[in-house]
């Protein structure tokens, strides 16, 4: 009785126990499933799911011509893991000292800084912005030291530098260094763009992130059938400047030979198509390094849209125009130069101290650049209400809304709120009156098109990377017409004679061939601390354009305050002029713009000899007709055909790519017309056999080794003959078989004869050099004095180009008001 007693307890118990296990597990899978369901759910889906961000490739930077500028490259990162991962990990920095002074010399490190990160407490460090993105050349560096050669050529298996590890990323790459950094701007180390093109158009260059989901299993691997997303990256648009590479260049070398000599404040530099308003070239002093930006100057200030100064006599461009309009300017009426007094007032005196040229024609005033004759057109004729209307109808106090950021919009002060007629008869002559570089380029350029203000332009296009489609493109954009065709004609005539003129300021700026129209101007500089003139402190410039009926370029120089003792009114010799001479000489030149009087004939009347004057009258011919070849590698195929048939040349390409990899002849070499130019694709497939009758043997030889074609050749010579026809599609296996012939050999017989069927060709007329260059100068230079003005306005110096004024002191900076 007692063992079934005990028997029933035990069922009874276990029973008990069940019923509880069951319990609590019913409990708990009612509270997983319904009150705890969420949480669970959600943590499975964090383990499950995974959501990676794809990042695009940012756009790259091209000029007009297709030539890169900026582009996306790859870079790493330098990390150091001061702890390891467990007792087993020796993969960590041993010794801090040694690796620093490892790293330095490669990383352009301080080694107490390197030391200082290497001894942190943290498990891994980087290495701050010296160790961030470092190039591919000192990623093999640092490669090197881990891994070592021994003498014998083996390379060391064990790291010799524990510890330092590689991630690889990206970086922005400027492959020209300083080349137009001002315009290109720069990414920082941290992918933030500051300045330029890189911040203006950041959204349009870094493009749209993509997302990637996907399910994986507990050990990380992602899931075959896993549901996910795809939403892929879109990359960012490639941007074409305005900006031609060639003329950019020759921008930077006439700047770089400024500022090591005269080692200038500041130096702007811009160059435009006036017809169209597009920017081709825009250079800054000083410059820095976008791919360093980090190292040398601290001042990234794009002068050419950003600094304002007063522009001093190129500002009486603008009112010469306005009182030609209004039918207030007759170049051969008189008046009394040297003083003009408005009651009450300090008198308005032109630059020679007052002294003025008797009394002259009011043409001899603008070649002068008489303060006293434009006092007069603006203050008596003009009158303040049109003064003013004509300075903003030309863009003066206003943005000009180009693509670069940070504009500044300049000040009319003295004609919005003038504290005495003073003050607005001065803004007739550039005082009392800011611009920024790039409104002055503007004004001038309606002078230069025939009347129109223009928006200027320094983006020309943005393109899908991928299929090389111009999603958005900057055409020609009038902002308003500001003087008449007849109005801008007259003001060009009267430009010119600035330059060409007995008493002309410009006379430095002459280019031999080319007639050029233009202003110079000098203003002397604010001290930034009390607002009062800096005596012998000045900003000097030139404003010009050629050919001046059909301007091709207008060019501005604009240079502040050099280091030198000389004189300011020789500054226009010695720094001014070669800079303009040189920039736009050999820019018209690039642009295959042909001389408008060639040298020769000039020459041919001063004493030389009949012969000799024929010989140099053909050279010139010669050389007015051979043209500079533009850099057609890098160019869409599509793009170089076009530039091609803009420039008159007859082009063969070569394959059936997409874009250009290789020329013949060079860029920028010299050709004559119907010079054979072949132009290599990316993909050779389809290419086509050119006809080669009058074509030489190296032209034939440079084709076929493009196509890796074997040539065998008889004769000497021109072309004949061609085993294989014209238009016969290549697999570059072929065997060529030419036959030459020497213009000197007999000619063929005429079918009439014996029945030949076999014709010589001319030759290729050979190329000519082109013609020299460089204008004499007049080493005598005259001077514009500053005149006083009443508020305290900046004077104006003007640099005349001519003999200095008797009575002027050579040592004198600044006129007594």
């Amino acid at each position: 009785m007692e063992t079934k007693r005990l028997v029933n307890w035990r069922i009874l118990i276990c029973a008990l126990c069940l019923i509880l296990i069951f319990s609590g597990l019913s409990i708990r899978i009612y509270w997983i499933q319904t009150v705890d369901a969420a949480r669970i759910m959600g943590q499975a889906q964090e383990q499950w799911d995974r959501n990676r961000t794809l990042q695009p490739t940012r756009g790259a930077i091209k000029d007009r011509n297709g030539e890169i500028l900026a582009f996306q490259g790859k870079a790493y990162t330098v990390n150091a893991r001061l702890k390891g991962r467990d007792e087993k990990d020796q993969d960590v920095v041993k010794d801090p000292y040694y690796t620093a002074n490892s790293l330095a010399p490669i990383l352009n490190a301080p080694v107490p800084e390197l030391v200082k990160m290497l001894t942190k407490p943290n498990k891994v460090v980087e290495l701050g912005r010296y160790g961030r993105k470092i190039s591919e050349e000192q990623k093999k560096r640092i490669l090197e030291l881990q891994y070592p050669k021994l003498p014998s050529g083996k390379q060391v298996e064990e790291n010799q530098l524990p510890g330092i590890f590689l991630n690889e990323t990206t970086r922005r790459v400027y492959p020209n260094n300083s080349f137009a950094s001002h315009v290109i701007g720069y990414l920082d180390l941290y992918d933030e763009p500051k300045m330029g093109i890189e911040l203006q158009l950041n959204k349009e260059l870094a493009g749209e992130e993509g997302q990637m989901q996907y399910k994986r299993d507990g050990a990380g691997y992602q899931l075959p059938d896993g549901e996910g997303e795809y939403i892929p990256a879109k990359d960012g648009y490639d941007v074409y400047l305005t900006i031609d590479r060639q003329i950019q260049d020759y921008v930077e070398q006439a700047l770089d030979v400024v500022d090591r000599q005269y080692k200038p404040k500041g130096m702007t530099v811009i160059v435009s198509d006036p017809q169209t308003g597009e920017v081709l070239a825009m250079g800054n002093r000083s410059q820095f390094n976008p791919n360093t930006y980090y190292n040398g100057i601290s001042n990234y200030t794009n002068h050419a849209i950003t600094s304002m100064f007063e522009p001093g006599s190129t500002f009486k461009i603008i009112t010469l125009a306005a009182a030609i309009e209004e039918g207030l300017f007759n170049p051969n009426e008189t008046y009394d130069s040297g003083k003009y007094t408005i009651k009450g007032q300090v008198p308005i005196r032109d630059h020679n101290n007052g002294v003025g040229w008797g009394r002259i024609s009011f043409l001899e005033g603008v070649q002068r650049s008489s303060n006293v004759m434009f006092a007069k057109l603006g203050y008596e004729r003009l009158k303040l209400e049109k003064l003013r209307a004509y300075f903003k109808k030309f863009g003066m106090g206003s943005l000009t809304e180009i693509e670069l950021p940070y504009e500044k919009e300049g000040t009319l002060i003295n004609l919005e709120k003038p504290q005495s007629p003073r003050d607005w008869a001065a803004t007739t002559f550039g005082q009392g009156v800011t611009v920024t570089a790039i409104q002055q380029v503007m004004a001038v350029g309606a002078i230069a098109n025939g009347g129109e203000l223009l928006k200027p332009h320094i983006v020309k296009e943005m393109r899908d990377p991928h299929t090389g489609a111009v999603v958005k493109r900057s055409e020609r954009e009038v902002v308003r017409r500001v003087v008449s065709e007849a109005t801008a004609k007259k003001t060009r005539d009267i430009l010119e004679t600035v330059v060409t003129g007995e008493h002309g300021t410009g006379k430095l700026y002459a280019i031999d061939g080319y007639h050029v129209a233009g202003k110079t101007g000098t203003a002397q500089k604010y001290d930034p601390n009390t607002g009062k003139i800096m005596d012998g402190h000045y900003i000097a410039s030139f404003i010009g354009f050629a050919p001046k009926d059909n301007p091709r370029l207008l060019v501005y120089v604009v240079i502040d305050d050099p280091d030198t003792k000389e004189w300011y009114a020789y500054w226009g010799k010695m720094m001014i002029a070669p800079t303009f001479k040189s920039i736009m000489e050999r820019s018209l030149q690039y642009l295959q713009q042909q001389p408008e009087v060639p040298r020769a004939a000039a020459d041919s009347g001063k004493g030389k000899s009949t012969a000799t004057a024929a010989q140099e009258q053909v050279q010139a011919a010669q050389s007015a007709a051979s043209q500079t070849l533009p850099k057609f590698v890098g160019m869409s195929t599509t793009a170089a055909q076009l530039r091609a048939k803009q420039d008159n040349l007859t082009v063969t390409v070569l394959g059936t790519g997409t874009k250009i990899v290789e020329q013949y002849p060079a860029a920028y070499e010299q050709v004559v017309p119907g010079k054979q130019i072949i132009l290599v694709s990316d993909r050779l497939t389809g290419a086509k056999m050119p006809d080669f009758k009058g074509k030489s043997l190296r032209e034939v030889m440079e084709f076929a080794s493009l196509l890796d074609i074997d040539v065998h050749a008889t004769g000497t010579g021109f072309v004949v003959q061609q085993s294989i026809a014209p238009g016969t599609a290549l697999n570059g296996k072929e065997k060529l078989q030419i036959t030459l012939q020497s213009e000197s050999q007999p000619p063929a017989p005429s079918p009439a004869q014996d029945g030949a069927a076999t014709s010589g060709t001319a030759p290729p007329s050979g190329t000519a050099p082109p013609a020299g260059t460089g204008a004499a100068t007049d080493p005598a230079e005259q001077t514009e004095q500053p005149a006083g003005q009443s508020t305290g306005q900046q004077g104006g110096a003007e640099s005349n180009q001519g003999a200095p004024p008797a009575g002027t002191d050579a040592s004198q900076t600044s006129a007594t008001p």
